[in-house]
């Protein structure tokens, strides 16, 4: 990595004040970006920015709120400006049989999943457009098979890939690049939760650089791929 990668550049990083999130958004900053830090936990997200230091600004927002998604990309563009690159890794898992798992607990998994990338990226579009800039959809090796007690959540994640993929093709002629990435086991608090007996093998410094590949380094050509991190 070098200072200058993602200089002159403002990147969007939705769950960042933890795991994959958190280590992204460092990542940026240190190539040079500035960053909106978003997720729900006001206090997680002003330390990760005092950490960081000027070059972010945490907005709390709940990627499941329309209305709060949006008034958070006015935040963003009256501190920071248009946005370059969005960073979708918003996420939450379920660990439960098909068979006990409610309505509820279906949407509320696709509510983060997917509904939050689909009201993020609605949001930051127009700049993403104008700009020529990047998407970046963190998916999961759960959205390329399927695992046990975690159906929902791999339903989920096939969506965000589904997703990817045809957004690409619709923006192919902008000149904008979408990518999802699909990390398997990371040392974070969502694997725990649910794969609680994985060992994992990558830490979230990892997915990161996948992400800043992604964002500064992948010719725009690139668009539309699933980044399968994981052996």
């Amino acid at each position: 990595m070098t200072m200058t990668e993602l200089a002159g550049k403002v990147a969007v990083i939705t769950g960042a004040s933890r795991g994959i999130g958190e280590a992204i958004a460092r990542s940026f900053a240190a190539a040079g970006a500035r960053v909106a830090l978003l997720a729900r936990s006001e206090a997680e997200l002003q330390r990760v920015a005092a950490d960081i230091g000027e070059a972010a600004v945490a907005v709390v927002a709940d990627v499941t709120d329309r209305d709060d998604v949006f008034d958070a990309a006015t935040q963003v563009h009256e501190q920071l400006g248009p946005v370059d690159v969005v960073v979708n890794n918003a996420g939450t898992v379920l660990r439960k049989s098909f068979q006990n798992t409610s309505y509820d607990e279906l949407r509320g998994v696709f509510a983060v999943n997917l509904d939050g990338i689909f009201h993020v990226t609605q949001a930051f579009i127009d700049d993403v457009i104008a700009r020529r800039g990047r998407i970046i959809n963190v998916a999961s090796i759960a959205g390329r098979e399927g695992t046990p007690m975690l159906s929902v959540y791999c339903a989920s994640k096939h969506a965000v890939v589904g997703l990817t993929r045809a957004l690409a093709e619709e923006l192919r002629d902008s000149g904008v690049a979408i990518n999802a990435i699909c990390p398997g086991s990371v040392d974070t608090e969502m694997l725990r939760k649910g794969l609680p007996n994985a060992e994992p093998d990558m830490t979230p410094a990892d997915i990161a650089e996948c992400a800043l590949f992604l964002a500064a380094r992948a010719p725009a050509a690139l668009t539309g791929t699933c980044l399968d991190v994981f052996g």
